[in-house]
Order: C-alpha cells, then sequence, then structure tokens
C-alpha cells in the first residue's frame, strides 16, 4: 500500500510538471511611474490644495470654538444658570461642527476622498491599461509592482518595464 502512494505522488508529480508553462514576469515601479505622469503631480497639486483650504477652515471654526471656551471660563461665576447652560450648549455644538466638518471634507467617504477618486482613478485606470497592453505584446504573464513589495530583496533591471509603460502612456 505504501509503495502504491509512492506511486501516485511521483505519477501526480510527473503529471504537474509536464502541464507546467514557464511564466514570464515583469516589474514596474508604479511610484516611478506616477512621479513621472505630470497628469498625477497637477492631480496631487489640486488635491493640496483642496487639503490646505478645507483645513484653514476647520482650523478657523477650532479657534472659533476655543475662544468660545475660554470666554466662557473666565465669564462662567458671572452667569446665570440659564445662560451657563446656553453658553456650555453652543460650546458644544461647535465643537460638533468641527467634527462634521472634519468628516465632511476627510473622512472616509468626505470630499477629499471622492476628488481624490475624480482626479487620481482615470489615472491609475490609464496606467494599468498600458500595462495590460504592454503584457499583452511582449507576452508577459505575471507584472508585479516592486515599490509595493516589501519582500523583494533584488530584481535584474532587465526585468523592469516602468520606462516603456511611460512609453505607452506618452510620457518621459
Amino acid at each position: 500500500m505504501k509503495r502504491i502512494s509512492i506511486l501516485f505522488f511521483a505519477a501526480m508529480l510527473l503529471c504537474g510538471t509536464a502541464f507546467a508553462k514557464d511564466q514570464s514576469v515583469a516589474y514596474i515601479d508604479m511610484t516611478y511611474i506616477l512621479k513621472n505622469l505630470p497628469q498625477y503631480e497637477q492631480a496631487n497639486e489640486q488635491l493640496t490644495m483642496l487639503s490646505k483650504r478645507w483645513q484653514k477652515e476647520i482650523d478657523a471654526a477650532q479657534q472659533e470654538a476655543r475662544v468660545m471656551a475660554t470666554n466662557y471660563q473666565t465669564e462662567q461665576i458671572f452667569l446665570s444658570e440659564a445662560l451657563r447652560t446656553q453658553r456650555e450648549q453652543e460650546i458644544v455644538k461647535k465643537e460638533q461642527e468641527v467634527l462634521e466638518l472634519k468628516r465632511k471634507y476627510f473622512g472616509q467617504e468626505g470630499e477629499l476622498y471622492k476628488k481624490r477618486e475624480a482626479l487620481i482613478k482615470p489615472i491609475q485606470d490609464e496606467i494599468y491599461n498600458a500595462i495590460q497592453e504592454l503584457a499583452n505584446e511582449k507576452h508577459i504573464d505575471v507584472v508585479k509592482d516592486r515599490s509595493a513589495d516589501p519582500a523583494l530583496i533584488y530584481m535584474s533591471s532587465k526585468l523592469d518595464v516602468s520606462d516603456q509603460v511611460l512609453q505607452k502612456l506618452g510620457a518621459k
């Protein structure tokens, strides 16, 4: 029985290697590609400008909430119970407005995310299409991103097709 299982395993191994095909592998450096695309740099600049503008708005609202809190602290002893409660509610409301602004602009589904999706996704799609076209032309089975692979220790430069992808995109 033991001999049959060994023979079966050996036969399966031989069959597997008979049908195995050499896969051609190429690498890209997505960071390098993106740095060399002017439209990506322009999109990044737009996102940075929007982000700074929205952050200024949030900072102004936070400063206003701080001033309200500071004024309340100094005036608290002179205020009636009703006025204290009203002022506390106004401060809490202002702080909630700040949190809502943060969510609106920088939250998971916020304006920055939507704008990034609108500006960057078409560029990523264009890169993907160029990679796919290049892979089809050169009969490459697998294309990996070396900038996203921390386990990659060494790679031959002849496997890097980043410049060819940039040529497909009309850059450089």
